[in-house]
């Protein structure tokens, strides 16, 4: 169940190939805490710092030449240059390796079971040109229901390549597998159902949430704004802790023992960080500290609406920046930015949507027909288990190594 719950612990990895008339070329890259999923044994060398010339063991060339394949004709194109590794990015692998196709294949697919043996829920992301038509570039997204990956040859007559449409689709449907699998963020969206007294105000918290990831979002996948991945994976813990203490914090008559509460654990959190035992900087935690504060100072004195708007609005910004993580990693080229961010904006808001026309009828329902001391049981229950499950992804995003 722990290791079930880590929400953005998803495992990924990516692929790109250049396919010719006679030949096709791969890189497949990954991080190497993914890849120790096989176990040690097929680890390379010099695994965590990359060599002047890393090493890759027989066994794990192997594996990603049985595991990720290229079909043509309905006949696997057979490795004509083994696996090898290349530099990259500490804490990355990248291999590389050639296989030999048919002349005037006609069909053409990827296919991937790569660590699906020891990780189901694996998502591998395979970008495919074609040399003869190098402006024509397809993405597909690979996984245990769908471990095959349809191609379409270069442009001809009769045959034209992939329009944006189908494109679009593939990014609508990455968006809604991304926020139904983003325990967080569902999280915190039951977060603002709790808090909402009306669906009214629950279609303004939603649509601040929206604006504001969508924002963050663009920025991230451009490359205007370069965010730490722990401080934004912290923040977004502690979003969901926030709002379920709200919750608990408005059942209690705005005991002001809670706000003091929360205060002093951000404080303890933030002198970890000054003795290095944290991932996080200090500055996030003293960014945290303040932003707690004034929120509920603001709440003892205003009861207004729009408050909690705003406040689901700044923490939107930063759910963006998770949200961005796929998409950076898949260094989509600039011409196709544009039906990647809509795509999968697109699909992270209906799988949104989705879960709060599901959830909202039965908070209605709740409601009207449970007592009153049935219904402030419910409250303080769900706020109870929210908050635990916040504090606990705060605690492990913030210590991790």
């Amino acid at each position: 169940m722990p290791s079930a719950s880590l929400a953005h612990g998803r495992s990924v990895s990516y692929s790109s190939w250049e396919i010719g008339p006679r030949s096709a070329s791969v890189s497949v890259r990954m991080k190497l805490v993914e890849l120790s999923r096989l176990g040690p044994d097929v680890l390379p060398q010099a695994s965590i710092v990359a060599s002047r010339e890393p090493h890759m063991t027989a066994e794990l060339a192997r594996r990603f030449a049985d595991d990720i394949v290229l079909v043509a004709d309905g006949a696997r194109c057979p490795v004509a240059q083994a696996p090898q590794r290349r530099s990259d990015d500490a804490g990355w692998i990248r291999v590389e390796w050639r296989m030999d196709c048919p002349v005037d294949a006609s069909s053409w697919s990827v296919q991937s079971r790569l660590l699906l043996s020891v990780a189901p829920s694996h998502m591998h992301f395979a970008r495919v040109r074609f040399s003869e038509d190098p402006e024509s570039v397809v993405e597909g997204v690979l996984t245990e229901a769908s471990p095959r990956f349809a191609l379409r040859p270069p442009r001809s007559e009769g045959n034209p390549a992939s329009d944006i449409g189908s494109r679009l689709v593939d990014y609508i449907a990455l968006g809604v597998d991304h926020i139904l699998s983003g325990w967080d963020h569902l999280a915190f969206v039951f977060g603002l159902l709790l808090l909402a007294n009306r669906f009214g105000e629950v279609a303004r918290l939603i649509t601040g949430f929206t604006l504001a990831h969508s924002l963050t979002l663009a920025l991230a996948v451009q490359g205007l704004v370069h965010p730490r991945a722990a401080a934004v994976e912290a923040i977004i813990a502690f979003s969901v802790a926030l709002v379920a203490i709200e919750k608990g914090w408005l059942l209690s008559n705005r005991d002001r023992f809670i706000p003091r509460a929360v205060l002093l654990g951000i404080a303890l959190l933030g002198l970890a960080s000054v003795f290095g035992w944290t991932s996080l900087p200090v500055l996030t935690t003293v960014g945290l500290l303040i932003f707690a504060a004034c929120y509920f100072a603001l709440a003892t004195r205003s009861q207004s609406e729009w408050l909690r708007f705003c406040l689901t609005f700044a923490f939107g910004l930063v759910h963006g920046f998770g949200f961005a993580g796929i998409l950076m990693e898949m260094s989509l080229p600039n011409d196709r930015l544009v039906p990647a961010l809509i795509g999968f904006n697109l699909g992270v808001e209906i799988g949104q949507i989705g879960v709060v026309l599901l959830l909202w009828p039965i908070f209605v329902v709740g409601a009207r027909f449970g007592s009153v001391q049935s219904k402030r049981l419910a409250g303080e229950a769900s706020a109870a288990a929210l908050c635990g499950l916040g504090i606990y992804w705060l605690v492990e995003r913030a210590f991790m190594p």
